[in-house]
């Protein structure tokens, strides 16, 4: 393995409650749209509103880094929120380990809104949703 770090799912802590999938899916596209495969922002169904964290699965452990870089320590743009994203490694980690951790949840009969998103990763339609 030569040494190097093959991890590719990350953790987004802090995210001000009042982000949507599609305001968080925004804030990352500007830079990262294609690079990324999952994506899951946990609800919180009693109060209709994210829990403050996300779990994303970049395609390439090489895309990390840039993405760190862009999100780690930074303010979040809506909301005038006071939040500054925190990045850390995922428990579980890559796209075929998380899918095999959701597909026999509840959160599967719940609203489509509230489920992890899949995306394409190559191919014409790469970055688009499955």
């Amino acid at each position: 393995m030569g040494g190097e770090d093959l991890r590719t799912t990350l953790m987004i802590k802090n995210i001000p409650n009042k982000y949507t999938s599609k305001m968080l899916l925004a804030a990352i596209d500007e830079r990262h749209r294609g690079k990324y495969d999952f994506i899951y922002l946990p609800i919180d169904f009693k109060n209709k509103c994210n829990v403050g964290y996300a779990f994303i699965n970049m395609i390439d452990p090489l895309q990390i880094v840039p993405f760190y870089q862009a999100f780690n320590g930074k303010k979040w743009e809506k909301f005038n929120s006071e939040k500054v994203a925190s990045l850390a490694y995922a428990r579980i980690q890559g796209k075929a380990a998380l899918v095999a951790h959701f597909q026999n949840s509840s959160l599967m009969n719940e609203d489509k809104r509230c489920r992890p998103i899949l995306f394409h990763s190559d191919g014409p339609n790469a970055g688009d949703h499955v």
